[in-house]
């Protein structure tokens, strides 16, 4: 079996996951727009390479990749984990603004914040509804950065209530901070934490407090944003760095690490992949390719050999924060 298809079993919850999953914003159009048909044979690639978690969130292209990605799950035939999230619900509106995140997204739909018990449970019926199917296997907290004391005492509830009662199987959070991420670990009962970007080739806060707490308090670690935006799959002008246009500071830096790699002939993108498995707190990595063809270059990415001396090369090159496991 291919690493990318890996089952990881996680005991507290009784779900065997795929140590590579496929995270869906770019399916809902983030930074750039994507077709009905490239949508489709991302997810279709996915489910043929083996592949089987698959995250999304309402917020995605205003419900456009929840629609898209229960459409192309519903046709497969396959078993498959899912994941979405809650913390907005999407109101009507007779015209917004265009996002500036989202090209694929409706100007007659708008995200809100909503963490009531009651836009808990509207969110999750939605999010069944544009997804067509009868469950989701996972709900994430999502960008509760500025709503943690809501997300502790009004969204945990209802779902613990859920998770007890079947509906779903398993809570985390998707978080992109991890002071945050820290203090909803520990004041409820999660079953995973996603965190974006902030264990990467270019940021290693996570491993400092959360990932030594995660493993303390049996929570598996999800690993997103891996490329921090983009960044370090592709450092030509223009390119992001956690969702904003990267500074030359940051370049200057992601071009040492290529060259890094270069020298031991490495892609930096395969690097950038198999980063966070390099801590024992993360259980699987989501990557978010736009393309059958992004995606086919992940998974051999994902499982090219990286000797062991190349990592311990990285930690004492002064590049990165050396591992802590």
């Amino acid at each position: 079996m291919f690493r990318h298809s890996e089952l990881v079993r996680i005991e507290r919850s009784n779900l065997e996951i795929t140590r590579l999953g496929l995270g869906t914003a770019a399916l809902g159009g983030l930074y750039t727009s994507v077709s009905d048909e490239d949508a489709e044979k991302v997810i279709s690639t996915a489910i043929d390479s083996g592949i089987n978690y698959f995250d999304t969130a309402p917020l995605y292209g205003h419900g456009l990749s929840e629609i898209r990605l229960g459409r192309a799950l519903r046709s497969s035939g396959k078993k498959f984990l899912i994941s979405t999230k809650v913390g907005r619900v999407l109101n009507t509106v007779e015209d917004s603004e265009k996002s500036w995140l989202f090209a694929d997204a409706s100007t007659k739909i708008e995200p809100v914040f909503d963490w009531s018990a009651e836009g808990i449970k509207r969110s999750i019926l939605e999010s069944l509804e544009r997804l067509g199917l009868d469950h989701v296997d996972i709900v994430h907290m999502h960008d509760a950065d500025d709503h943690v004391e809501e997300a502790i005492h009004s969204a945990f509830p209802v779902l613990a209530e859920l998770r007890s009662q079947g509906v779903i199987k398993a809570i985390g959070t998707g978080l992109n901070r991890c002071k945050h991420s820290i203090k909803i670990m520990s004041e409820t009962d999660l079953d995973f934490a996603l965190i974006a970007g902030r264990f990467t080739l270019l940021d290693q806060e996570a491993q400092e407090v959360l990932f030594p707490l995660a493993i303390k308090m049996n929570v598996p670690i999800f690993a997103g944003g891996v490329f921090n935006s983009g960044i370090l799959a592709n450092s030509n002008a223009g390119a992001k760095y956690d969702y904003l246009p990267a500074s030359a500071e940051v370049i200057e830096k992601v071009s040492k690490i290529r060259a890094f790699f270069a020298d031991h002939k490495i892609p930096l993108t395969a690097a950038a992949i198999q980063f966070p498995l390099r801590h024992k707190a993360v259980a699987v990595v989501l990557a978010g390719p736009r393309n059958a063809s992004e995606l086919k270059s992940i998974i051999e990415d994902f499982n090219l050999a990286i000797p062991d001396y190349v990592w311990e090369e990285l930690d004492s090159s002064g590049l990165i924060a050396p591992l802590r496991n």
